[in-house]
Order: structure tokens, then C-alpha cells, then sequence
């Protein structure tokens, strides 16, 4: 005789709610919130954000955890004004000190606590450095009622967390081709330090919120403006350099005469600038290509086309910087082209090796004929990870609300 599933994990191990806790870097939340999107908890979901002061002195010690950093910004703040010898305190409405945490890893493990019984157990999906801690402590403060993933890695205490997400390339320091880069007596301070175990997912690539059910919504809210475009369409995303793959305005013009080349093949071109795009790097592409009448370059005003472009798009030229947009690009079957993987290195360079090897991009060449297509087996990581969410809830006896 069948009857509420009361017991054994039944009505109290249904997860039927979703926390985020997000960096303020839309790369990273983008990728908690793909995941619980792709496990369908969308609409029953709560941003949290743990954010580190930024600028001066801050970005020289961005290797400190976010908690001695709002210390120090707290202090700098309250001496902020000197006369003489004498340090004159400003008020904390001045400082633009907020009275309100952003992320408060006890409030949050005390209401997943009370509310266990009524509402089931909670999942907390974390992404990025700054998280970590947060994330590890409501894991310690409520483990009997708390599912939580972290993503990206750690780094180290991987027992922290119930599951793990990060890509394949963060355990490049541990292949052979690494190792040999490496000085020996600097190998134990590299991380990862061990291969994963059974409760990191690897993907090749980042998670992301751009599922097929999103681009459906988006051809659909950007049919008017794109839809009638002259084809082929040419999308091109440029980021910026990052610290394992630095570049300036050598690739702007270089991008800049490859486009030329390709223009004869492309119906329309459509350029997007990323928040991390260098004015200098923007400025060429805008002097160069900006007065094309084939060529649309995006002003960075709402509403941002992004979705639309990955949904209307016929082909992608994407910087080699962005793990994320080319996630996301990579996702959607179409063709592919990096332009800069040659400035990329360490897991980067790893990360491209890797896309290479399974077809889903090409080299940006310039000799490209954009109207002639290929295919590929679409990359699937947020769906991957999903699935090895449900894995890993149900031999806790927990499952997702279907």
C-alpha cells in the first residue's frame, strides 16, 4: 500500500531549494547557477555573494583569503584621513560600510538547520576562491542537512565539500609534461597535489547556464533584431588577457586583418567586448572595423545580445582567455575558431590542447571560408555534472524535486 515517503530518506531527503554563493564575477556564478538550472531548481533559488574590496593595496596581496582582506579594508577605511601625525577615523556611512553581510555562513547553516523539517535538505553550490571558506563552513555547521558542491577547485581539503567540480586542465600540474617545468623543491607548494578522487567531477570545460532549452528563449526573445541579419553570421567574443594567457594590442591587429580576410565570406559580423577587454585592444577593432557595413560592434549597453548571439550565430571567433565563452560556444555544435592560444600557457595552453585533440575548435587562420560548416560532438559538461549531482544525493538517499 503506498503512502507518504515519510521515512528512509523519503519527504525529508527531497532537495527542493538552492543557494548560491557567488564572487561577484559573473564567470563563476554563471557556472553555479548553470548547475542548478540543469538540475531544475531555477525558480526555487538564493544568491549570496561573498565580495573582496578591490583596488591599491588589495590587488598586491590578492593572494590573502577574502576574510583578512575585508580586515584590512575595514581599517583602511576607518583611518582613512591623516593630519600630522594623528590618524582621524571616518564614520561608517562615509566609509560606505554596509550593515548587512553579504554571505554569512552561520545564518545560512542555521536556517538550512531550522527549516530541515519543513523543507528538506538544502543544496549550497559555491564557485571560486573566495567561496571556499564560506562554503566549507556551512558544510561543518550543518553536514546532516546540507548538500554541498564546490566549483572549481579547492586547491586542498577536498573532504570539505560533498562534491567537487572542476575542469580536467586543473590537474595539469600533475602530468609528467608538468612535472618537468616544474623546479623540484617547488613541486610540494603546487596544487593539486593528488589525483581526484571519487567526489570530483572533471569536465573539459566550464559549467554554464546557455542549455538548449535557454537558446530556444533566446532565438526566440532576439528573432527581431538578428533573425533577418544576411547570412552567414560571424559572432566574435573578445575577453582579455589573463595571467596565463597575456596578449594586448599585437592580437587586436592581428584579429583585425584576419576579419578583413574572412569579411567576403560573412553575411554579417557581430563584435562583442568583454567587461576585462583592455581599451586599447577595443579602440583598434572599433577604428578598423567599426564604419564595415557588414560589421556591428556591440556598444556594452543593455540589453547584452550574448544569448542571442549564441543562439543565432553561424560560426564563433573567441579569444583563447575565456574557459567560459568558449564553454559556451563549444556547447552549441557550430564551428568554433580561438584566435591567441599560442599566448596561453600552463593549464591553459593544457585546456586548448585538450579542445583540439576532441575537433571542437580550430586555429583562426583568416583563410576560413565562413559559410562552409563542420561538425562536432557538442561539449556537455553542466548536463555531466548534473547527472553525477543525482549520483552522488542518492547514495546519501537524498534526490532532487522532480
Amino acid at each position: 500500500m503506498g503512502g507518504p515517503e515519510i521515512f528512509g530518506g523519503g519527504f525529508y531527503g527531497v532537495i527542493r531549494r538552492a543557494i548560491v554563493i557567488g564572487n561577484g564575477f559573473a564567470g563563476s556564478e554563471n557556472q553555479s547557477i548553470g548547475l542548478v538550472r540543469a538540475l531544475g531548481l531555477s525558480n526555487h533559488q538564493s544568491l549570496f555573494r561573498v565580495t573582496r574590496p578591490r583596488g591599491g593595496i588589495h590587488e598586491r596581496l590578492h593572494w590573502l583569503p577574502v576574510s583578512l582582506h575585508k580586515k584590512l579594508d575595514y581599517v583602511m577605511k576607518q583611518f582613512q584621513t591623516v593630519r600630522g601625525k594623528k590618524l582621524i577615523p571616518l564614520s561608517a556611512e562615509k566609509c560606505g560600510l554596509s550593515d548587512i553581510l553579504e554571505a554569512d555562513a552561520k545564518h545560512i547553516s542555521k536556517m538550512a538547520r531550522e527549516t530541515f523539517e519543513m523543507d528538506g535538505p538544502l543544496l549550497v553550490v559555491a564557485s571560486g576562491r573566495d567561496t571556499i571558506s564560506v562554503a566549507s563552513y556551512i558544510k561543518q555547521l550543518a553536514p546532516e542537512n546540507v548538500f554541498v558542491v564546490q566549483i572549481q577547485h579547492p586547491r586542498s581539503g577536498l573532504n570539505r565539500f560533498d562534491l567537487v567540480i572542476t575542469p580536467r586542465h586543473d590537474y595539469y600540474p600533475l602530468t609528467p609534461h608538468a612535472q618537468k617545468q616544474i623546479p623540484w623543491f617547488l613541486r610540494r607548494w603546487i596544487t593539486p597535489r593528488e589525483p581526484p578522487d571519487r567526489h570530483v567531477v572533471l569536465t573539459v570545460g566550464a559549467l554554464h547556464q546557455a542549455d538548449s532549452a535557454a537558446l530556444r528563449s533566446a532565438a526566440s526573445a532576439w528573432h527581431d533584431k538578428l533573425a533577418s541579419l544576411p547570412r552567414p553570421l560571424l559572432v566574435v567574443n573578445i575577453g582579455g588577457p589573463a595571467s596565463s594567457c597575456r596578449y594586448g594590442a599585437d592580437l587586436a591587429k592581428q584579429l583585425t586583418v584576419l576579419l578583413q580576410n574572412v569579411l567576403w565570406s560573412c553575411g554579417s559580423l557581430r563584435i562583442s567586448f568583454s567587461r576585462r577587454t583592455p581599451e586599447k585592444v577595443s579602440k583598434i577593432l572599433v577604428r578598423e572595423l567599426g564604419n564595415h557595413p557588414k560589421v556591428y560592434i556591440w556598444n556594452g549597453e543593455e540589453p547584452n545580445p550574448h544569448m542571442g548571439h549564441l543562439s543565432w550565430a553561424d560560426a564563433f571567433v573567441i579569444t583563447a582567455d575565456s574557459v567560459s565563452m568558449l564553454s559556451e560556444a563549444c556547447s552549441t555544435g557550430k564551428p568554433v575558431y580561438v584566435i591567441g592560444a599560442e599566448h596561453c600557457k600552463w593549464k591553459f595552453a593544457d585546456f586548448h590542447k585538450s579542445l583540439l585533440e576532441r575537433g571542437v575548435v580550430r586555429p583562426f587562420t583568416g583563410k576560413e571560408n565562413i559559410s562552409e560548416s563542420w561538425s562536432y560532438s557538442p561539449l556537455n559538461g553542466t548536463a555531466e555534472a548534473a547527472s553525477r549531482v543525482h549520483v552522488a544525493l542518492a547514495e546519501r538517499g537524498w534526490k532532487v524535486q522532480s
